[in-house]
C-alpha cells in the first residue's frame, strides 16, 4: 500500500486533537499536525497522541498549514500520497481508509471525498445552498466536475503533491486546490463520505457570510 502521511492543520484544537489523532494513528501510523500559531495546548497533546508537530510562529491559515504538510510530506522519500484530515473531528478514518485504498486499487492520482454521494451528512439548507454553488462554480472554471468542491478529506498521490503549491492561506485554499488539481489532467475520483457535524464542530465552523467572501475572493482572484 505504500506509505501514507496523514496532514491535520489544527488552530486551538486542544479540546479534541488528542482523540483526533489517536483515532486515526489506529489505521495510519504517520501523522503530520501542523499548529497554525495555536494559544491553546494543541500541540502537545497532539504530540502526546503520537504525531509529528510541525509549528507556525503566527496563524497564517488553512491553506499556509496545508502546503506545510504538504513540503514535510515530501521529505519523506518512502511517501506515497497523503491524507488531507480535518483536526475538529468531522471526518471518519473509515472513509480514509476506503479512499486511499480506491487510489491504488484503481490506480488514481487523487480522491475526492463527497458528503452529496449519499445520504448520511446531514447538511442545512444555507450551507447546502453555498456548497452546491460552490461546486458549479468548480464545473464551470476547472476541470473537475465535483459533487462537493469544499470537502477537507482528500487523497493525493505523490506526484501531485510534487505539482502542488497553494498560494491562497486562508479558506479560499480549497477552490484553488481544486483548480491546481484539475490543471493537471490526472486520473481522479470521488468518494461517498460522512461528514458528523458536532456542536464543537459547527461552532469552530464558517459562517453562511464567510463562504460568499470566499466565492469573492476567488473571482477576483
Amino acid at each position: 500500500m505504500g506509505r501514507t502521511w496523514v496532514i491535520i492543520p489544527m488552530y486551538n484544537e486542544g479540546a479534541v486533537i488528542g482523540e483526533v489523532v489517536a483515532e486515526v494513528r489506529r489505521t495510519f501510523p504517520y501523522v503530520v499536525c501542523v499548529d497554525d500559531g495555536s494559544s491553546d495546548r494543541s500541540a502537545e497533546f497532539a504530540r502526546a497522541a503520537g504525531a509529528v508537530v510541525v509549528e507556525h510562529p503566527i496563524n497564517l491559515g488553512q491553506g499556509a498549514s496545508l502546503q506545510t504538510g504538504f513540503d514535510y510530506a515530501l521529505s519523506d522519500p518512502a511517501m506515497t500520497e497523503v491524507v488531507t484530515f480535518d483536526a475538529d473531528g468531522q471526518h471518519q478514518v473509515a472513509d480514509a481508509a476506503g479512499m486511499v485504498e480506491k487510489l491504488h486499487a484503481n490506480n488514481l492520482d487523487a480522491v475526492i471525498g463527497s458528503r452529496f454521494l449519499d445520504d448520511r451528512t446531514k447538511v442545512n439548507r444555507s450551507k447546502r445552498i453555498v456548497l452546491r454553488t460552490a461546486a458549479w462554480y468548480t464545473r464551470v472554471t476547472t476541470n473537475m466536475a465535483l459533487t462537493d468542491a469544499h470537502n477537507g478529506l482528500r487523497v493525493l498521490s505523490r506526484p501531485v503533491l510534487e505539482n502542488i503549491h497553494i498560494t491562497q492561506n486562508r479558506m479560499a485554499h480549497a477552490s484553488e486546490l481544486v483548480d491546481l488539481i484539475g490543471g493537471l489532467k490526472i486520473q481522479w475520483s470521488e468518494y461517498p463520505t460522512h461528514i458528523v457535524y458536532t456542536d464543537y464542530s459547527k461552532a469552530k465552523g464558517q459562517s453562511l457570510l464567510n463562504s460568499v467572501n470566499i466565492l469573492v475572493e476567488l473571482i477576483f482572484r
